[in-house]
C-alpha cells in the first residue's frame, strides 16, 4: 500500500486539475542510476490492465505492477523548503540511496 500526506494529496489535486485532464498521478520505479533504480513520476492518463490503482482522499495514484513490491509501505509527501518544493518518497524497501539522493537500491 502508498499512502500519501495531507500535503500530497492537495499538490496531487491541484495538479490534475490545473492540467484539466487524466487520471490523476502515475508513480513507478526506473532502473537507473548508480544505486539502481530511480522513482518516475508523471501524469496518468489511462489505467492498463497491469496497474494498481490506489485512491485516497479523490487522489488517484497509479502503480503498474513490476513497480509496486518496491513501494509497498511508501508515504509519499510534497514538500517546501524556502524556494523548493518537490515530493518526497519516504520508502521503507529502500536499504541504501546514491549520495546525490537521486536513486536507490532494494533488497528483495
Amino acid at each position: 500500500m502508498i499512502t500519501l500526506t495531507e500535503s500530497a494529496v492537495k499538490r496531487v489535486q491541484d495538479m490534475v486539475t490545473k492540467r484539466g485532464s487524466g487520471v490523476g498521478l502515475r508513480i513507478g520505479v526506473v532502473k537507473s542510476g548508480c544505486s539502481g533504480y530511480s522513482y518516475a513520476l508523471d501524469y496518468a492518463e489511462s489505467v492498463a490492465d497491469s496497474d494498481v490503482v490506489i485512491e485516497q482522499d479523490n487522489v488517484k495514484v497509479v502503480v503498474d505492477s513490476d513497480s509496486l513490491p518496491l513501494l509497498d509501505g511508501m508515504e509519499l509527501d510534497f514538500v517546501r523548503e524556502g524556494l523548493n518544493q518537490s515530493f518526497k518518497f519516504r520508502n521503507p524497501n529502500v536499504t541504501s540511496e546514491c549520495g546525490c539522493g537521486e536513486s536507490f537500491s532494494v533488497t528483495k
